[in-house]
């Protein structure tokens, strides 16, 4: 009896190593110290700022590598997890450092693992993030056949007087919404249950609302704000950013709301995408629901001082970004209130 009967193949692990380490290499700078494949990554931290702090997030992609596994199509979604992270710690005012990732299936495929992290890699070399490591196991017996689990970790910097917490907002500032492509990488249970079962769509349907096929919809990419933030970081502009991911619109303002503070938002201040339309009407889902489940077409929220609106949005307009005013800080709890435009 050898490893490979039990179901793990060591060879096929180390051609796809092998592939990774050629893709990886591709996102160093001066400060990665050792090539990927050690026991761990090694990252020089020598000429930042006495005052910088680390900045760490975690994360995954949900239930939308379901689609990628239903299409046979894996050359994106390894972005969206580098996006995703990315989102995370630039709403702290944190500029990417590096990147590992946790890649499990029940049979290692070479082929599709170079997919997966050619589109990683591709995402950190944009931001100017490394790939220092990640792990990649075979688990025979763990995942169904064609599946795989990922997860993400990113490491940033910011110095500690520029740090993004929420903590300056007060009543009376703007909420400005960047638009998202489509669900990025959140609420995909549900639209698979609506879309999929209850209504049974294909993902080769093509759906005229859309304008495209259901699969390609639900595989548009996790947009990276970053190009678009790193600017209005660097002038001070900011005094709260919001990822809109897992729990939508209502759940995420309160986590760098402080206290006396409510944020109300203009329902129909914003286009809603029409994949949240299709979804809400063919699953017969209550806004409320759908409001803490999806982004509704806003990925990133921008909380300004009313003075410094109109130069934030002068920028904005510079880098010919779409932008929504969705609303206000008002005295409350901190939370969420809606109002109609």
């Amino acid at each position: 009896m050898r490893y490979r009967d039990a179901g793990v193949d060591i060879d096929a692990a180390i051609r796809a190593k092998a592939r990774i380490k050629r893709l990886a290499r591709q996102t160093f700078n001066p400060r990665v110290l050792r090539e990927v494949g050690a026991f761990g990554g090694f990252f020089a931290l020598g000429g930042l700022p006495r005052d910088a702090v680390l900045v760490a997030s975690v994360d995954g992609v949900g239930t939308k590598l379901k689609i990628a596994f239903a299409l046979g199509r894996h050359s994106t979604i390894g972005a969206d997890l580098v996006h995703h992270c990315v989102n995370d710690i630039a709403v702290h005012g944190a500029t990417p450092l590096f990147f590992l990732d946790y890649l499990a299936t029940g049979k290692l495929h070479p082929d599709v693992i170079a997919e997966v992290v050619k589109g990683m890699a591709r995402a950190c070399r944009a931001v100017g993030c490394a790939l220092i490591g990640g792990e990649t196991a075979e688990m025979p017996g763990f995942y169904p056949p064609g599946e795989y689990d990922l997860a993400g970790s990113i490491v940033g910097w910011v110095r500690r007087r520029q740090i993004v917490d929420g903590s300056r907002i007060r009543p009376g500032d703007v909420i400005l919404g960047l638009p998202s492509l489509g669900l990025h990488t959140n609420g995909y249970s549900l639209a698979r249950k609506v879309l999929l079962e209850q209504a049974g769509m294909k993902l080769a349907d093509r759906v005229p609302e859309l304008g495209q096929k259901l699969g390609d919809e639900l595989l548009r990419p996790h947009r990276c704000y970053w190009p678009v933030l790193e600017p209005l970081l660097r002038k001070g502009w900011l005094k709260g950013l919001v990822h809109v991911t897992g729990g939508g619109l209502t759940d995420n303002p309160p986590r760098i709301l402080p206290p006396g503070c409510t944020a109300e938002i203009r329902l129909g201040s914003w286009p809603v995408l029409p994949i949240f339309e299709l979804i809400q009407r063919a699953g017969r889902v209550p806004e409320r629901d759908c409001l803490r489940t999806f982004n509704m077409g806003i990925g990133m929220m921008l909380v300004v001082a009313g003075r410094e609106a109109e130069r934030v949005t002068a920028l904005l307009k510079s880098k010919r970004e779409k932008f929504w005013t969705i609303g206000h800080i008002v005295k409350g709890k901190p939370g969420v209130r809606y109002v109609q435009a």
